[in-house]
């Protein structure tokens, strides 16, 4: 089984401040880290550079794996949409500043129609912005969402949007939540994918009542990495594995332990996925 680099998305310890975030991630043995705009604008407006926080990155040797969101881009019309462009150009001015090579496109989360062909080539858009950056903004499905909530949708816009630069981020949960199974993995590129995140879903609640809350450890679920994995594998991507959990239980815990454990059970599912791999290999004697 292949060893992906571990990155840690901030959000799984989001009440830490983002120097302590740096830190947790370097303490923990991270390899990167994924921001989020709102750390990266109020790290602005205490009066410091995003040039000083991409040293303190390099000094702690973590990567920036991506940086997150882009929003309300997909459908605007009018002014709204060049305010949303405007905002789009702000951010992969920042991601750029950090040393990100993306930055999540996420969809809106209250337009319940979803045309694909204006998606596309609104992401196309995105994708031209993004080259005066050297930054690659990665269509994101959210599986609790009315729109964009598959993998199949969010692959369609980016095959429809026809730019060399179009990729997508993987997430088992949303594939569990908006109910596109694993089944699609194996077809991707491994250019396909910029960044996967990783975690896992609880028995309880029911799955199309989940939220972004709900998401548990990798392993202390009922989703199938193991075999998530094997098929992650034979696409060829050997980009981050970054554990994204948004657990408000875990937020009241020691952050640094709850980073260590993600990163532990994280390695013990790759390990565990790599002995059902070589186990399905070994021929019936």
């Amino acid at each position: 089984m292949r060893q992906w680099p571990l990155c840690l998305n901030t959000s799984t310890i989001r009440p830490a401040g983002l120097l302590e975030k740096i830190d947790i991630a370097t303490r923990t043995g991270y390899s990167a880290i994924e921001l989020w705009t709102e750390d990266l604008t109020r790290f602005e407006q205490s009066g410091r550079s995003l040039a000083e926080l991409r040293r303190i990155l390099e000094d702690s040797g973590l990567a920036v794996a991506s940086v997150i969101t882009l929003s309300d881009w997909m459908q605007s019309q009018g002014f709204h949409k060049e305010a949303a462009y405007r905002e789009a150009r702000r951010r992969l001015e920042q991601a750029a500043a950090v040393g990100a090579a993306h930055i999540v496109a996420s969809p809106v989360p209250d337009a319940p129609h979803l045309d694909i062909a204006l998606a596309a080539a609104r992401y196309r858009e995105l994708l031209e912005e993004g080259e005066a950056f050297g930054v690659r903004p990665a269509m994101e499905f959210l599986g609790f969402q009315h729109n964009v909530f598959q993998l199949e949708q969010a692959l369609a816009i980016v095959r429809q949007a026809d730019h060399p630069h179009g990729c997508l981020v993987l997430d088992p949960f949303h594939l569990y939540r908006g109910g596109s199974g694993f089944g699609g993995i194996r077809d991707l590129s491994s250019k396909a994918i910029a960044v996967c995140h990783f975690n896992d879903a609880p028995a309880s609640p029911p799955r199309f009542e989940q939220t972004d809350a709900d998401r548990v450890h990798p392993g202390d679920g009922i989703l199938p990495l193991n075999s998530f994995l094997g098929d992650l594998e034979a696409t060829g991507y050997g980009g981050f594995l970054s554990l994204e959990l948004f657990n408000p239980q875990y937020w009241t815990r020691d952050l640094e332990e709850v980073a260590r454990t993600g990163r532990e059970k994280t390695e013990a599912v790759i390990r565990a996925a790599g002995e059902t791999g070589l186990d399905s290999r070994i021929a019936p004697s």
